[in-house]
């Protein structure tokens, strides 16, 4: 018998679940992140320690939703970057549309707080063959994440 310390953690899985949930929906996916130095991102964007990421297909080019990492670029401020989350540092994963999605606990201090979804910019999407994207408006209700225990 394997004992739960052995078994691979359900979080990938659940977020993979969750990212194809609002993908075929019509959905934006965001995930939200506790940074800590494990965690690749511009900086400049993190606010109270966390990070809100649109991982939409519209969003991202080369990602990657693996076991121990969610990889991807994306532009930030028109500025192509390279990103790596740790899959133990995700803290939630929700549509932008309604807020539908899942939290997760993240090994800190304050884990046992409810994750605050910070107003981060929404990244540009990728620009291919010179065209410049113009970021999306911003709705006037703001989805919130319900945690349910």
């Amino acid at each position: 018998m394997i004992s739960s310390t052995e078994l691979p953690s359900t979080r990938p899985y659940l977020i993979r679940a969750l990212y194809d949930w609002c993908s075929d929906n019509g959905f934006t996916p965001y995930v939200a992140v506790k940074v800590d130095a494990s965690v690749q991102v511009p900086r400049e964007y993190v606010q109270g320690g966390e990070i809100v990421l649109n991982v939409s297909m519209d969003a991202t080019s080369s990602l990657k939703l693996g076991n121990e990492f969610i990889e991807f670029k994306a532009r930030f401020g028109g500025k192509p970057r390279d990103i790596m989350v740790p899959i133990h540092r995700v803290m939630a994963i929700y549509a932008r549309e309604n807020g539908q999605g899942m939290a997760f606990p993240v090994s800190d201090d304050d884990a046992a707080a409810a994750p605050t979804l910070a107003a981060v910019p929404v990244q540009d999407a990728p620009v291919e063959d010179g065209d410049d994207p113009t970021p999306p408006t911003p709705s006037t209700s703001r989805p919130a994440l319900k945690r349910i225990k």
